[in-house]
């Protein structure tokens, strides 16, 4: 069994950062990928940024890239996301995700949103507010 635990949401003023962190334990399969996605309310789930054990790539949604940084520590298993010049639009509930097929997973996270039949495990989330 795999568990996802996230940390480090908070409240900052737009223009601000936040770091955030997905500790994964477990028996984690080899080509796996962790994904972060987001949800506002009212709003549908979105696919934010994704990273690739099978070669490390990494992923960005459009409305993320430029301000966004994802990256790991594959001796801790741990994913950061590492969130710079936030914006309202930016409040949401962030899920970590795991999944299988490394780039593939993360391409249809951030091309097409969280897919529940594609996600073998997620966390609980993690709250980030962005004051204007």
């Amino acid at each position: 069994e795999v568990q996802l635990v996230e940390s480090g949401g908070g409240s900052v003023q737009a223009g601000g950062s936040l770091g955030l962190s997905c500790a994964a334990s477990g028996s984690i399969f080899d080509d796996w990928a962790i994904g972060w996605f987001r949800q506002a309310p009212g709003k549908e789930r979105e696919g934010v940024s994704c990273i690739s054990s099978t070669d490390g790539s990494t992923y960005y949604a459009d409305s993320v890239r430029g301000r966004f940084t994802i990256s790991s520590d594959n001796t801790k298993n741990i994913v950061y996301l590492q969130m710079k010049s936030l914006k309202p639009e930016d409040k949401a509930i962030y899920y970590c995700a795991l999944g299988r097929g490394g780039t593939a997973f993360c391409s249809i996270l951030v091309a097409m949103g969280p897919a529940d039949y594609d996600m073998d495990y997620t966390g609980k989330g993690t709250l980030v507010t962005v004051s204007s």
